[in-house]
């Protein structure tokens, strides 16, 4: 069984809980030895209603902006960026904490042991806690179906427990009140562009069996029970004109024994997790040790190969728990935040952080993850063909590097390496490509199209061409500094790599889903066409690096955390050893350039580099990165370290994982592409590939020894590489075909 488990309290590190969620509603449970706190968040808190926050004075100045970065004056271009196409205010929204439910037990005697653990094959967490001879046994789980989060209390062999519960929503609550056996809290959060209030509603109710149960304000108070059952739902006028009814349907719904709903929750959640998995050999000896310890004596010359398929599966069940269709999409920490005003808003950071978390979703059987995503860039299109217009004097959509829920497009924060960075739209726009690729769903191809278009119409009118070239203007390197050969240091240029070859693959898949669609512009299609022709190749520097900038300048942080001029690398993969060798040479040094200097200091920009190195068919540095991020970039629970806590890091990391083990394109798949030594036996089940397949395949000294490709859409063909050898694979729908090693 996959599971996490401890053998000591959390000792009030947030770092040592455990989460659940159910894409809307999430709690970190923090058990000690008398007391379990629930951090709660759902996923539509956050502190504020929607702001117009453009700046009026950016498309006055852009004329200027450009002439000064084109002479070679970038701290006049930088003065002018941050006065006059900032936002105001500079900030959009931030997620916000719900509250904390914290339940106290009333028990006699010393406590002789705890277990907590997350059954990740289930999705459900226990905490088992003995006081000399009598167990009390705590079950806590996050329900998709009826939206709710349900803990279930019991003595174990029948003894009765006794204990008090506090709902207390902090800050957020105006009230709170009690009406039989449900306790309530409601606040207000901001205003709506309507004018009427941005509200919450939060509801927990007590089902008792046996013994005494009073619920009074915003306590529960159980006395000699036999069991305990506790249902939490919460709503918010984001999704509900009335939160009040949303709540109370859902806690009517949920009044049946939490057997049912655990039963509903596994059957809904078991569906989703097991279609993937990833098996290597290991000392199972090693699953009677708590996974802290595991992660602390993790050697990677001597690797705990369990610990890294758990790694996997948790990767998965973060996902499945933080992102489901009609939630909103996983957050820079999920949906688990502790604080009102946490790091970096945890908000929507779209130059790459975003993109990571979905990384996995369609290459590890999780496609339907994946719709929040492209909800909230929907939901961004009106803002941005606003921002597009009243900041550049563009049609089309346009998003900087962070958005909120309400789909905030003007620039964060004034902080010249992120801020006035013009690609987040279009970044994420290539998802839509990407989705399709893999699922073949045309519909969902026409429902995302005008997104797309106006994407890629916004440079259409940006970026101006002339005998000289492209020029895409202001530009920056997400998040680097340059050096220019006077020493003066600048981030605003034109022209960096990661813009043009994100780009590049706007228009290439806009090109592509208009012909597929039979979409009849032929103008637009020949502008794009022009614009795309107009695209310089990528450029390799003095020291044999992929170039970053239009020049070869010298770079302030050569240990950068992003390398964003190997996006061509990985996500774009438009580098590959085969096809572009020089290139992939290049990659390579640019690579050992970072890391060199100290690269990979983050957790999210170690699984970048997992993914880098396995699209170079480098499966030794694979490994050396997937080390070094479980040792030095992950927390005691597994979480990913920043530091603070970030999830992209988990998802990247898995979507490692896949890459090392089945890279697809349009054109062919290949198997076991950057397997390293320690890897050298195994099986994997439901590695997806482009086309639409799924890949159930094992090996055994490193060599495939058998594969079943199940055809997933129609008209799968593809050629498949693997043991230095290629076959061609034609199939239907639901047909299956196996290689023998």
């Amino acid at each position: 069984m996959s599971s996490l488990w401890y053998d000591t309290p959390c000792g009030n590190d947030w770092n040592r809980g455990l989460p659940v969620g159910n894409g809307t509603l999430g709690a970190m449970i923090l058990s000690e030895e008398r007391e379990s706190r629930l951090q709660l968040n759902e996923d539509s808190i956050w502190n504020g209603g929607p702001k117009q926050r453009i700046n009026n004075k950016a498309y006055a100045e852009l004329p200027a902006v450009r002439k000064l970065i084109r002479a070679g004056d970038i701290p006049g271009a930088e003065r002018l960026l941050t006065d006059s196409f900032s936002g105001v205010p500079e900030s959009c929204r931030a997620y916000s904490l719900l509250g904390w439910l914290r339940i106290q037990y009333e028990a006699e005697g010393e406590i002789t042991s705890l277990r907590r653990e997350l059954d990740l094959e289930n999705g459900v967490y226990t905490c088992l806690r003995t006081f000399d001879n009598k167990t009390i046994r705590e079950t806590i789980l996050a329900d998709y179906t009826t939206g709710t989060l349900a803990i279930r209390i019991t003595g174990e062999n029948g003894s009765p427990v006794s204990f008090s519960c506090d709902l207390n929503c902090l800050p957020n609550a105006d009230s709170g009140y009690s009406e039989g056996n449900t306790t309530y809290a409601k606040g207000t959060l901001g205003v709506l562009e309507s004018g009427s209030s941005y509200r919450f509603v939060c509801g927990m109710r007590a089902f008792a069996e046996g013994g005494q149960c009073h619920v009074a304000g915003r306590y529960v108070r159980v006395a000699g029970v036999s069991s305990l059952t506790l249902v939490l739902a919460c709503a918010t006028t984001y999704r509900y004109e009335k939160p009040e009814d949303a709540v109370e349907e859902r806690l009517t719904y949920s009044r049946d024994p939490f057997e049912v709903i655990a039963r509903t929750h596994e059957n809904d959640y078991k569906k989703m997790f097991f279609r993937t998995r990833i098996t290597l050999p290991y000392d199972t000896a090693l699953d009677e040790v708590p996974t802290d310890r595991r992660l602390l004596q993790f050697d990677e010359n001597n690797p705990d190969l369990g610990l890294v398929c758990t790694y996997f599966d948790y990767g998965r069940y973060l996902l499945i728990s933080s992102s489901r269709k009609g939630s909103l999409p996983a957050n820079l920490q999920g949906i688990w935040n502790p604080h009102m005003d946490p790091p970096w808003g945890s908000k929507y950071t779209i130059n790459i952080n975003l993109e990571m978390n979905y990384w996995p979703a369609e290459r590890l059987g999780l496609a339907e993850c994946a719709e929040p995503l492209f909800s909230l860039m929907r939901r961004m299109a009106d803002s941005g063909r606003e921002t597009a217009r009243k900041m550049y004097g563009c049609r089309g959509i346009v998003a900087h590097h962070n958005t909120d829920l309400w789909g905030d497009t003007a620039p964060q924060d004034e902080w010249i390496p992120g801020t006035y960075w013009v690609m987040g739209m279009a970044w994420l726009c290539t998802h839509i490509r990407t989705h399709y690729r893999y699922c073949k769903d045309i519909a969902f191809l026409r429902e995302n199209y005008e997104v797309l278009r106006d994407a890629a119409a916004f440079f259409l009118d940006f970026c101006e061409v002339t005998a000289e070239g492209i020029s895409l203007c202001p530009s920056v390197s997400p998040e680097n500094t340059y050096i220019l050969p006077s020493g003066v240091r600048g981030c605003a240029c034109k022209n960096s790599t990661m813009d043009l070859s994100i780009l590049r693959d706007l228009l290439t898949d806009f090109l592509a889903i208009q012909k597929l669609l039979g979409e009849e512009d032929e103008a637009f299609r020949k502008r794009c066409e022009a614009l795309l022709a107009a695209i310089p190749p990528l450029s390799v520097g003095r020291y044999g690096q992929i170039m970053e900038w239009e020049k070869d300048y010298e770079e302030a942080e050569p240990g950068h955390r992003h390398i964003s001029h190997l996006y061509a690398l990985f996500p774009s993969q438009v580098i590959s050893p085969d096809e572009t060798p020089e290139l992939a040479a290049a990659a390579r040094v640019t690579l050992d350039r970072r890391l060199a200097n100290g690269g990979g200091h983050t957790g999210w920009s170690r699984a970048w580099i997992i993914n880098m190195f396995a699209h170079l068919w480098d499966g030794e540095n694979c490994w050396k990165n997937l080390a070094a991020l479980l040792t030095r970039s992950t927390l005691p629970n597994l979480l990913d370290n920043h530091p603070p806590f970030q999830i992209d890091g988990n998802f990247g990391g898995i979507t490692g994982y896949a890459e090392m083990l089945l890279q697809s394109n349009d054109k062919r798949v290949v198997l076991l592409p950057a397997l390293p030594a320690c890897w050298s036996r195994g099986s994997a089940d439901g590695i997806y590939a482009v086309g639409g397949a799924r890949y159930d395949f094992s090996w055994q000294d490193g060599a495939i020894v058998s594969c079943t490709v199940t055809a997933e859409a129609d008209d799968y063909t593809t050629t498949v590489y693997y043991n230095n050898t290629l076959r061609k694979i034609t199939l239907r729908k639901g047909e299956s075909t196996t290689i023998a090693g």
